[in-house]
């Protein structure tokens, strides 16, 4: 059963990298986000990634936010399943 929450945990993390990587890719196409798809990705991403935006203003037209967002991401990752990890071990499950 641990196992289970813990591979479900990590497959969550996982597609929300990717729908983060979708959302910066999808950035360059100015009508990405205003089909349906790219509507509910910002949606679900924007609040992520607009803690990072308050604080790392574009540089002219580049905006380097969305990497930084992406490794802080990385690093959530780790420590949240491995914090989960050690968690499951605890209790036994």
């Amino acid at each position: 059963m641990g196992s289970n929450i813990f591979l479900f945990v990590q497959y969550v993390f996982e597609a929300y990298y990717w729908l983060i990587l979708i959302s910066i890719f999808g950035s360059w196409f100015p009508q990405f986000h205003s089909s349906k798809i790219g509507s509910w990705i910002s949606r679900v991403v924007d609040p992520y990634l607009g803690l990072f935006r308050r604080f790392i203003p574009p540089l002219g037209p580049i905006d380097f936010s969305p990497i930084i967002a992406l490794f802080a991401f990385r690093f959530i990752r780790m420590f949240a399943l491995e914090g989960l990890r050690q968690s499951l071990n605890v209790i036994g499950v």
